[in-house]
């Protein structure tokens, strides 16, 4: 039986009020606030980007309050604004259990959650030696924040070594008005700033300082990694960075209006098919500030507007082919969303006054000029379902016309129970099922060539009807959200032709299980 909403509610307040009293968080009054401005860039696609706006909001000034806060949610996905103020180490970030989350120590972990803001407030906030991962995760907004000296080897050592870290179907991520920095380079313990691997998708990084680091971030952990993409930096200082401003596997990269001092190897590292568009930049006593460099595995790219000021190039190899000095386009890039791009000459001068952490989160109007951030429309004190948040949930599993598509297909997925099996998906047997190895994870039915799907059915085995809660369906060749919704049932969409659809457990009462993951044509 479904605990009704108002249980669950003061469920997730007496947890948090626990909270409160061991100290490190505070309990505010439900509100709709979130981060200043509204998602820009990649960021606004696929659904769009809007954090925990409409949900609790939370004060926190220790890391294991901010784990805290996530695990006294409802669910994975129930909205949340947390306000960080103060310092956040090792000293103060433990982890904490919940069904809700899965949090560990020494690492601020958004992980298998969706919805959720980060947003520095009052005196600042700054994660010492500590960085932020984002893993199977969606709709995350992290802003107004200092990450610093995160390490990778030496002591102590936190995220791989990456003040920001995304991995494993991320999707939709905006991360502004951020400073993130380092003491040095691989040797001296640290790896990137802001990096992006194994499939995140629809990420922004604006507004930003990335400085005094031997890699800047990249996108793709490896040339075969190419499933990432879809990422727009706009108005940030790179700033004494050796190289990987960023370095792009695959995908699409947008980058606008940032401000490159002191690129000391090389920038915009395009390689492995990946396809960037570089306008309206500002390169400035900088080496190699874009091309393709230390591989042969092509990249492509298309410049206009940029202004390089003291930029030197070296000469084209087998495994160097800058851009310059020329910077001649090698491609054409669509960029999907609006923008309104300023001049590259007063690039410098907007950056200098909006970049970074307590910068007042101003931004740019598109004609050089710095102003407060423009609030999201409509008001969200009245909002509406966010691009995550959970749609009316499904009708009951009664098939729709047609012969079940899953029948003869494959199946795989995340990580499974002991003794359950992809092939009971698709075998028309209610009596046997698949069950993630957690609370949360996916599952996939595909087939060898492009199938018309307009329509899903979702079956819970036995006993555990009703565990399932929030969801999300994917198209997992375009790693598009075709529908999300909470508990299960029948699912229609758009009809849609795919090679793969993906079912995504977001959040779960004990254990789900799936007897049957039927697909229809309609």
């Amino acid at each position: 039986m479904r605990q009704p909403v108002t249980r669950r509610l003061q469920a997730a307040l007496a947890t948090l009020a626990l909270a409160a009293a061991a100290g490190g968080i505070v309990l505010t009054a439900p509100e709709a606030s979130a981060a200043a401005g509204s998602a820009t860039g990649y960021a606004t696609q696929n659904g769009g980007t809007t954090g925990g706006a409409g949900g609790q909001t939370v004060r926190a000034t220790t890391g294991t309050a901010i784990h805290t806060a996530l695990c006294g949610r409802a669910s994975a996905a129930t909205p949340i604004v947390i306000e960080v103020e103060g310092t956040i180490n090792h000293g103060n970030t433990s982890k904490v259990s919940g069904g809700s989350c899965n949090t560990a120590d020494g690492v601020i972990e958004l992980k298998q959650i969706s919805n959720v803001t980060i947003v520095g407030v009052g005196g600042g906030a700054v994660f010492d030696q500590i960085g932020i991962h984002i893993r199977e995760s969606s709709n995350i907004i992290v802003q107004n924040v200092t990450v610093k000296n995160v390490k990778k080897s030496g002591s102590p050592t936190s995220n791989g070594g990456d003040a920001i870290g995304m991995e494993s179907g991320v999707r939709n991520v905006w991360v502004d008005h951020t400073t993130l920095e380092a003491s040095g380079g691989e040797s001296e313990g640290y790896d990137g700033l802001f990096d992006m691997k194994a499939d995140t998708r629809y990420v922004t990084l604006s507004y930003s300082i990335l400085r005094n680091s031997g890699r800047g971030g990249l996108v793709g952990s490896s040339e075969s990694d190419v499933s990432n993409g879809f990422v727009t930096y706009h108005h940030n200082l790179y700033e004494n960075i050796d190289s990987r401003a960023p370095l792009l596997r695959g995908g699409v990269g947008h980058m606008f209006n940032n401000h490159y001092v002191r690129l000391n190897s090389s920038g915009i590292n395009s390689r492995a098919g990946a396809r960037a568009k570089v306008e309206n930049n500002y390169f400035e006593d900088s080496k190699d500030v874009l091309g393709t460099f230390y591989t042969d595995a092509a990249g492509y790219w298309q410049a206009d507007g940029n202004t390089l000021d003291n930029v030197t190039w070296s000469s084209p190899g087998k495994d160097n082919n800058p851009a310059g000095p020329d910077m001649k386009s090698t491609t054409t890039v669509s960029i999907p969303y609006a923008y309104s791009p300023d001049a590259a000459g007063c690039v410098p001068d907007v950056v200098s006054r909006t970049a970074g952490a307590g910068k007042g989160l101003k931004v740019s109007d598109g004609n050089c000029t710095a102003q407060p951030p423009t609030e999201p429309t409509p008001d969200p004190t009245d909002p509406t379902p966010g691009p995550t948040d959970p749609t009316p949930g499904p009708t009951d599993p009664t098939p729709p016309s047609g012969a079940n598509l899953s029948i003869g297909a494959g199946s795989d997925g995340s990580s499974k129970a002991s003794g359950t099996s992809f092939g009971h998906l698709r075998d028309g047997d209610l009596n046997t099922y698949w069950s993630p190895a957690g609370s949360t994870g996916h599952a996939s039915i595909k087939w060898d060539s492009a199938t018309a799907v307009s329509s899903v059915v979702i079956r819970e085995a036995a006993g555990s009807a009703g565990s399932i809660r929030a969801w999300r369906l994917l198209d997992a060749d375009a790693g598009t959200v075709l529908a999300s919704g909470d508990g299960a049932g029948t699912i229609s969409f758009p009809r849609t032709t795919l090679r793969k659809i993906t079912f995504e457990i977001v959040s779960s009462t004990g254990s789900p299980r799936i007897a049957e993951y039927e697909t229809y044509a309609g």
